[in-house]
């Protein structure tokens, strides 16, 4: 067994629907909520979808599609990746990642779990055995593949001539974009016990805004790799294993000066870019990556209620409580509607001013794990089983 333990979300919901504790010895009980009835104020147009190979192949990853221009861009976790047309589904090109052995020409899983991101000609994407690959966006050509410190379950973030991703051991490092050899690397920092799941970064003004598994965010320098300041936003705390863990796997969001981040034993917190100081903080937790918009934070918790908060201090706003245990993914705010995916193949529509549901919709029996990607006037979801579904409004 390795020596650091890593759990799953999906994994401690099944263990807690099984009704037994892994950590406490104590019958734990957690029943996903029926699907609310909703009254359709509309249906959504499925504009197209396409297949991309085995999707998840059963297992948890953060994948989900990128776009740019008239391209959308999506890959499985075995190593096929794709680009379509934004416009009609319309394969364009693929290449293929997995990794061939022997003689027989037999292909082995590449094992893809952070991406896909796309910046400029080239489309990137990791993988759980520390591979990083730059393709080409026009061709799907392999224009660089690099190693990194360890697993890459984030997306790449691309800022400042250089490539960042965040490895499962706690490294964040910065990887040239031109021919993808490492320029720096810093270490973060990791507890004994953590989810499965790092934090991408955010990045402005030269700097990348991260958070890590041992409760803070980290501001590096991108041009040196130097730590400016670190800031803990979650204490570990609770009788369980479960209560102590404080990860912060949700990617920081800054908005002028400001840094908005959020921790899974934690809280919500606005930290100054600068310093690092907290500005104000609230109590509430997940690890799915959330969205500021205006003076609006909408968050979907790590018990799966959808929660509006101010900018201004944090105050609660409205609360939607109706899809607790659904296995939500993350939300996307798309013409003027939050949306957001659940582990039965929904989609549920709320309304942004006070939290009601105004559409629902079955799209894939396999269910979601990604968070839906807002494309131009397009909506984008990636199924588990690696369908991706082009939605307008």
């Amino acid at each position: 067994m390795q020596l650091r333990k890593t759990l799953v979300v999906g994994m401690l919901s099944l263990a807690f629907l099984s009704g037994c504790s892994l950590f406490s010895g104590e019958e734990d009980v957690v029943t996903m909520s029926p699907l609310p009835k909703v009254e359709n104020q509309f249906t959504p147009t499925k504009v197209w979808s396409s297949s991309v190979g085995s999707g998840l192949d059963g297992h948890y990853s953060n994948l989900r599609p990128a776009w740019q221009g008239d391209r959308v861009f999506a890959a499985d976790r075995k190593g096929l990746v794709k680009a379509m047309d934004l416009a009609n589904g319309k394969e364009l090109w693929r290449a293929d990642l997995s990794i061939k052995r022997g003689f027989l020409s037999s292909r082995e899983s590449a094992l893809l779990s952070g991406g896909v991101t796309v910046s400029g000609d080239r489309v990137y994407v990791g993988s759980e055995r520390a591979e990083v690959f730059a393709l080409n966006a026009a061709d799907g050509t392999l224009a660089w593949q690099s190693t990194a410190a360890g697993e890459v379950l984030s997306r790449p973030v691309v800022s400042d001539g250089v490539v960042l991703v965040h490895t499962s051991n706690g490294m964040l490092q910065a990887l040239n974009e031109s021919d993808g050899a490492i320029k720096w690397t810093v270490n973060l920092d990791i507890p004994t016990l953590s989810l499965r799941g790092e934090s991408a970064p955010a990045t402005a003004f030269g700097a990348a805004i991260v958070g890590g598994d041992n409760g803070r965010v980290n501001a590096v320098l991108i041009n040196q790799g130097q730590l400016i300041w670190q800031q803990r936003i979650s204490q570990p705390s609770g009788a369980t294993e479960i209560d102590r863990l404080n990860d912060v796997d949700t990617t920081p969001v800054i908005v002028g000066e400001l840094v908005y981040a959020l921790g899974y034993n934690g809280n919500m917190t606005a930290l100054d870019l600068r310093s690092g100081q907290i500005v104000w903080k609230r109590e509430l937790g997940s690890v799915q990556d959330f969205v500021v918009d205006g003076d609006r934070i909408y968050v979907v918790d790590k018990n799966d209620r959808v929660v509006a908060l101010s900018t201004n201090g944090g105050v609660n706003l409205w609360r939607q409580s109706d899809l607790l245990h659904r296995n939500l993914t993350g939300p996307a705010l798309y013409n003027g509607y939050l949306v957001v995916g659940d582990s039965e193949g929904y989609l549920h529509w709320i309304n942004t001013a006070d939290g009601r549901f105004v559409a629902q919709h079955k799209v894939d029996s396999s269910g979601f794990l990604s968070d839906p990607v807002v494309a131009s006037d397009k909506l984008l979801i990636q199924a588990k089983n690696g369908d991706v579904y082009a939605f307008t409004r």
